[in-house]
């Protein structure tokens, strides 16, 4: 089991392209790690790794090793998920990514239940609203909203989620009721932007009689946390864009109102995203099935 650990090892730091990343989603220490990829040098009479106080650069021996380490550990997964299948005992860690909304708001009060019916899993989970890979950060499964970029992924879709135009009333109350996406440009409405960095330009697609057309809204607020635009829009400060079911209950309270509603947003896809080996392992696939089964109504429905 010592060589299957320094194999794992030397894969994580491969991808993540740092001892201590590795160390940390491993949860072993600096040390450990390193200790780890100098018995597997030992051991194949090879440096895998250039190393420099600045960097850390896979050898040409390196990259050979790495391309076979990672079948042996498909391998081995594949393996014991056979096992698991036959015994139906479930056990080790599943990593899942999840928008910050999404995450808070319907998959992190539905882990417990899981956990009640598998307790020899561990549940990682990892909440970001921006876009993760999930290859170099080792994760088994993520949920999001949106068109994936990475043609080479599988998706499961869950819903067509409904989205709004949404402000609090004293904003509304001071620069007027905008009709839809033309009078937010014209006009110069005060428009939250989720942006990450990177992003060149910020546009909404709305709906029009003409079809979807994109409008280049424009505004002194931006945050790549989707939670604080909810709170900026409650304060009065701007418009934003938010999924239905994350401000439900504001909307409820009139505490924010829709607005451009001639102009709706377009829907926009909830699903999962994961790997055809990942899809393989019992432990992902019934954490998938488990979480479509218990949020899909909840989002289609807001």
């Amino acid at each position: 089991m010592s060589y299957l650990d320094n194999i794992r090892t030397f894969v994580r730091v491969y991808e993540l392209g740092s001892m201590s990343a590795a160390g940390r989603d491993l949860r072993i220490s600096p040390a450990v790690t390193s200790s780890r990829i100098s018995q597997l040098e030992e051991h194949l009479g090879v440096r895998l790794f250039q190393r420099t106080t600045r960097s850390l650069t896979p050898t040409e021996q390196g990259q050979s090793f790495y391309r076979g380490a990672s079948e042996i550990l498909e391998a081995v997964e594949s393996a014991e998920a056979q096992i698991v299948n036959i015994t139906e005992n479930l056990r080790g860690s599943l990593y899942v990514a999840a928008p910050l909304g999404v995450g808070r708001r319907l998959i992190a009060p539905r882990v417990p239940d899981f956990l009640k019916e598998y307790p020899e899993v561990s549940v990682r989970l990892r909440l970001t609203d921006r876009k993760v890979d999930l290859t170099t950060e080792g994760l088994d499964l993520a949920f999001f909203l949106g068109q994936p970029e990475d043609s080479n992924l599988r998706i499961r879709k869950i819903a067509d989620v409904d989205r709004v135009l949404c402000a609090a009333p004293d904003y509304i109350a001071r620069r007027g009721m905008p009709a839809n996406g033309q009078e937010l440009v014209e006009k110069g409405h005060e428009c939250l932007s989720l942006r990450f960095p990177g992003a060149t330009e910020f546009q909404w697609r709305l709906s029009t009689a003409e079809g979807s057309e994109r409008f280049r809204v424009a505004g002194h607020y931006e945050c790549d946390d989707g939670d604080v635009l909810t709170d900026w829009a409650l304060a009065g400060h701007g418009i934003a864009m938010k999924p239905v079911f994350e401000i439900a209950d504001h909307l409820k309270a009139g505490r924010l109102v829709p607005v451009a509603t001639e102009t709706p947003p377009e829907p926009i896809q909830m699903a999962c995203l994961f790997t055809h080996r990942r899809r393989q392992d019992p432990k992902t696939r019934l954490f998938m099935e488990f979480m479509i089964e218990r949020i899909g109504k909840a989002v289609a429905g807001g």
